[in-house]
């Protein structure tokens, strides 16, 4: 049930980013333009984002643990360190150099078009190197823990 859970958030997820318009890449880089062509609608979809979000937790989080899983798995890091602000860093530049955000660029695979393919492929490959890099050293076994 938990799987079908997370299936259906996901494409409630890539429905409401392809409806918004959020999967074309022009639109992001239209808001990043302010000098040009500025598209303000960028905001209005982080907004309601940032309330769904919002309400959502508050109601989640007065639960005494989660419908699919014993207890919450929260964060319990606050450091700001290097992995944080140099990720978060190469985020913000390929979001403003392509205009595609990862959850939008897989939802936009469904349309076919060649730069969502590269871009889902890049992505997964700077995924992979970034997992390789930070264990390197490790035993094939401590990465399959990792992995869960």
């Amino acid at each position: 049930m938990g799987k079908l859970a997370v299936f259906l958030a996901g494409l409630l997820f890539g429905a409401g980013v392809t409806v918004s318009g959020m999967v074309n890449p022009m639109k992001i880089l239209n808001f990043m333009d302010i000098a040009g062509q500025w598209d303000p609608t960028l905001i209005l979809v982080m907004g309601a984002g940032l309330v769904v979000t919002f309400i959502g937790y508050r109601l989640t989080l007065a639960r005494p643990r989660p419908l699919f899983a014993p207890a919450f798995n929260l964060p319990h890091s606050t450091a700001l360190d290097g992995r944080l602000l140099g990720g978060g860093a190469l985020f913000g530049l390929g979001w403003g150099l392509t205009g595609f955000c990862p959850g939008p660029a897989v939802a936009s695979l469904a349309f076919g078009r060649a730069e969502s393919f590269i871009f889902v492929v890049a992505m997964a490959a700077g995924m992979i190197a970034a997992r390789l890099l930070a264990h390197r050293g490790s035993s094939p076994q401590e990465l399959a823990e990792v992995e869960g």
